[in-house]
C-alpha cells in the first residue's frame, strides 16, 4: 500500500541495486548527479560507491536528507545490501528512508525520478522487498 501522506523530499540519494544496470542518483540543491556501476553482488563495492558519491558532492547526511531504495524485483543480495546500508544511515545519521518498486521507475533519469516523487509512488515502510529467484 502506498503511503499517500504529503512527503517533502528535497535532497536525496536514490539507489537502484537490483543486480543489473545498477545506478545511484543524487539530488542536492536542485542539481542532479547520476552514477552507473557494476555491483556484481559485492556489498563493499556498493558501500564504497555510496561513500564516494557522498564525499564527492559534499552531502550533509541529516534529518533533512532522504535515501530512496529500490525494493525490487531484483537480486536478493543487491536489494538486501542496499536496504541494509540505507537503514544504517537512517539510524546513524537520522536521514529519512523510503522505497520504490522497480516497475514504478521505468527509466532511471531525472524526469522519471521527479515523476516518481510527484506521483507519491514511494513508500515509508520497507517491509516487503521483492526478490527474483
Amino acid at each position: 500500500m502506498i503511503n499517500r501522506k504529503l512527503i517533502m523530499i528535497k535532497d536525496f540519494l536514490i539507489i537502484k541495486c537490483i543486480g543489473n544496470d545498477d545506478k545511484l542518483g543524487l539530488r542536492i540543491n536542485k542539481d542532479f548527479f547520476f552514477h552507473k556501476f557494476e555491483n556484481k553482488n559485492n556489498s563493499e563495492k556498493l558501500v564504497a560507491e555510496i561513500l564516494n558519491c557522498i564525499e564527492k558532492y559534499k552531502v550533509e547526511l541529516d534529518e533533512n536528507f532522504s535515501i530512496i531504495v529500490n525494493q525490487g524485483p531484483g537480486s536478493f543480495s543487491g536489494i538486501r545490501t542496499s536496504l541494509a546500508i540505507a537503514k544504517g544511515l537512517e539510524i546513524s545519521k537520522k536521514v529519512k528512508l523510503f522505497g520504490y518498486k522497480n516497475s514504478d521507475l521505468h527509466e532511471f533519469n531525472q524526469e522519471n525520478i521527479e515523476k516518481l516523487l510527484n506521483k507519491k509512488l514511494i513508500e515509508k515502510k520497507l517491509i516487503k522487498p521483492i526478490y527474483l529467484s
